[in-house]
This record gives C-alpha cells, structure tokens and sequence, in this order.
C-alpha cells in the first residue's frame, strides 16, 4: 500500500471507541485506513486500522470483511514475539472493527529500498534472520503470514525487526467458530512478486510457503529487484513455477541460503528456525564470500562490498530517516 499519505490530517480529532483520538491518517487501503492516534486513557501514541464503510457491499462481503479483521488481529495477537508487531485492543466503531497496535518508530523495507536502493548481503542477512525468527514463532503457533514482502516487515530506530500485516493470515483453529480458511477456491491473494511456486500453481500454503516470500524479499533486498517479476500476472506466476533462480550478482555469501528458501519443492526448503540459522551465520561474516559449513552449495564469485555515499543505508537512530510507522495493511 501507498505510503505517501503520511501525516495528512483527515479525520483528526475523530474520538475511536471512545479512547483513540486521531491525529493524522497514516496509510489507506482497500479495505482500510490505518489512523495514528492517541490512547486517551493510557496516554500513548498507537495505529488504528479501521474497516472502509462500502456503501455498495452486499451483507455477506461486509460481514467477510469484518470477519478478516477480527481474525487479523486475533493472528497476530496470537504469536507472542518481540518481531511481531503488538495488538494492543478491538472494538467497535458505528458498527465496524477496528484494531489497535503499537505505532512502530521506522520506515518499511520497502522505504528503505526504494529511497536508498539494495541493502549489503550482510545487512539483508541480519534483517532477514530476525523476521525469520518471527516466522518461526508464528508457525509454532499454527499460524501462516502468507504476505511476507518488503513492505511488510518494519525497521525500528531501536534495531528491532517487525513483522507486520496479518491481514491474510490463516490459523490452524482461529478460534471464533469459522472455517480456517477464507480464501475462495483458486483465488490468489498476497503478493504476486513473493508466491511461493506451491501458492502459484493453487495449492494450499504451508510454513514452506512463508519461507519462500522471505526468500523473495530477501533476493529483492541485495539485488534490487524480485527474481521473477514479469511483464504479465501470467509470466510471472510461470517463471515462478518453471524458471530457476536468477543468478545473483550482488548476494555474496547469501546466495547459496537463497538457493535454499527459494527451493522450488517446498519439502526441500529449511524450516524456520534452520533458516534463521543460515541467515545469522551470513550476518556474522557481513556478507562477505566466507566458506561456511552450514551452506551448501556452491558460493557465489567474490565481488568487492561497496557503498555510494549518496545513498547512505538506514541504521537505528538514523534521525531523518526514521519515521513513525504503523502496521500498515495491503489494499
């Protein structure tokens, strides 16, 4: 979702719930606005996501909504990790859910990304390892993210990694007395850019397919862009499924861990916290072309690690760069 509506003042001074009061619009998508507001009782500042009113929508696609938001929060209430954004309440507004997180101090990947091009093989490792271990805390929980993307994982001045947006999240039993999965039969959502070849090809996603999207967003990361974007939604999913990996001319040292998440058989993929590894042990070298035991496969050639000066990486307490920023949900 568009982020450029940072800091605009529709609907400031609305009181949510009787507590939240708005001070700024943050992001909009299409089945939601994220406001930053106030806790009036507690005296904090938070993100508010609350329901789009349709005024065309049919009772049933109304109430599907809802029901996705009740279980997105339920989702990410459920896994309880420091790289898991915090959901602090739900409640109603005229009739509409909305939910209420921690307000995250820091730009997106994806703001990193394209504000200051590709990250440092070392660099995307660490980020990687940590929203890694997110995602090995969710699984444990019975939950899929099914959305992991650039725009979705958030950097903290702090050097805290979050992973965001659980808004197409499924959960083994969510626990409100409906079916585990939402989703029509045969309908993609999430990403394109970060389908697992599984999800391509209209399967049921696992924790496999999880690993897969980080793997994507990581390639995305040191080289610039993802490894199978096409001109079409359907050469696209068909390099996904048929195409190999792009050779990588910026990974180093990750590559062959790329290799690995991006496996095309799920099965053969690391679980999460084998994957955590791999990716820490890379962020403990920088990057660079180190033999390491514990990466099979072959090592991409050495390339010299180099930095523009006009494009400086985010760091923690990065000052300007770092902007007050919420979990921000897809359109």
């Amino acid at each position: 979702m568009s982020t450029g509506e940072h800091g605009r003042a529709d609907g400031a001074g609305r009181l949510l719930a009787g507590r939240y009061r708005v001070t700024a619009a943050l992001g909009r998508g299409g089945m939601g606005v994220v406001w930053k507001a106030v806790d009036e009782v507690l005296g904090r500042e938070v993100a508010v996501k609350e329901l789009r009113t349709y005024t065309d929508a049919a009772g049933p696609e109304l109430a599907d909504l809802q029901l996705r938001m009740r279980r997105e929060a339920r989702a990410a209430a459920r896994v309880r990790h420091p790289g898991v954004i915090s959901v602090h309440d739900i409640a109603q507004v005229d009739g509409r859910p909305i939910i209420v997180m921690e307000l995250v101090d820091g730009p997106s990947l994806d703001d990193v990304l394209r504000e200051s091009g590709p990250l440092d093989p070392g660099e995307a490792a660490g980020i990687g390892a940590k929203v890694m271990d997110a995602l090995a805390a969710a699984h444990r929980a019975g939950v899929l993210h099914r959305d992991v993307k650039p725009g979705n994982i958030l950097l903290d001045r702090s050097g805290r990694v979050v992973l965001t947006d659980f808004g197409i999240a499924t959960m083994d039993d969510p626990g409100d007395g409906s079916a585990t999965h939402l989703t029509r039969s045969g309908e993609l959502v999430g990403s394109l850019d970060y389908l697992s070849p599984e999800r391509a090809q209209g399967a049921d996603p696992g924790p496999a397919s999880d690993i897969w999207a980080l793997g994507a967003t990581l390639y995305a990361a040191v080289e610039g862009s993802s490894p199978f974007r096409r001109t079409s939604t359907f050469s696209t999913l068909t390099a996904i499924v048929t195409e190999p990996l792009p050779e990588s001319r910026r990974a180093g040292s990750l590559a062959p861990v790329l290799q690995r998440l991006m496996d095309k058989r799920p099965e053969s993929r690391p679980e999460a916290g084998q994957a955590r590894e791999l990716l820490q042990a890379v962020a403990d070298t920088g990057g660079a072309d180190t033999p390491t035991s514990s990466l099979r496969g072959p090592a991409a050639p050495p390339r010299a690690r180099r930095r523009s000066a006009a494009s400086p990486r985010y760091r923690p307490g990065s000052g300007p760069r770092s902007r007050a920023r919420p979990y921000l949900t897809r359109a």
